[in-house]
């Protein structure tokens, strides 16, 4: 989900963890030369699904930590793609803290239908962060320092396997 603090606390877990790091959205906006907003706005929703899954598959995993966007549990092969190469870690989020936190909803570039609520969106893709998730962190009301910490106490020796 947007505003669960996946880019900040990646970074933070990367540097903890001496590895790299990789925010989707950027590299997205970076291969098509405009904001994410301006993809969904000018290309359509589509268009922004077909280049985040393309994005997503082409990654190469090894040592590094990725923010992705919270959409990418929409496709399969590539969550199939970082399942198989990575460990999948879901920071979780109550809706009314990430509805707290997401100020910017209009242009933040959120893979969201026209007319549908941020609540009906959490409603549909939490069942699929579940169902992917190697290791889950709740990230409410806490800091991101904690989140950092409880993650790497939740991947133990499966960060040394590896990935």
């Amino acid at each position: 989900m947007p505003a669960c603090g996946k880019s900040v606390t990646g970074v933070v877990l990367a540097k903890s963890l001496g590895m790299n790091f990789v925010d989707t959205d950027l590299i997205i906006q970076e291969n098509e030369g405009k904001s994410l907003q301006r993809i969904i706005n000018e290309e359509g929703i589509e268009a922004f699904k077909r280049a985040e899954e393309k994005t997503l598959l082409s990654l190469d995993l090894k040592n590094t930590v990725i923010a992705t966007g919270g959409s990418a549990v929409y496709y399969p092969s590539a969550m199939e793609h970082m399942g198989d190469n990575g460990i999948i870690v879901y920071i979780e989020a109550d809706i009314e803290e990430i509805k707290k936190r997401l100020k910017n909803i209009k242009t933040r570039g959120v893979a969201m239908s026209k007319g549908q609520s941020i609540d009906e969106l959490y409603e549909i893709r939490k069942p699929f962060y579940e169902k992917y998730a190697d290791v889950t962190v709740k990230s409410d009301k806490r800091s991101m320092e904690v989140t950092v910490e409880d993650i790497i106490k939740s991947l133990g020796n499966k960060v040394s396997c590896g990935y």
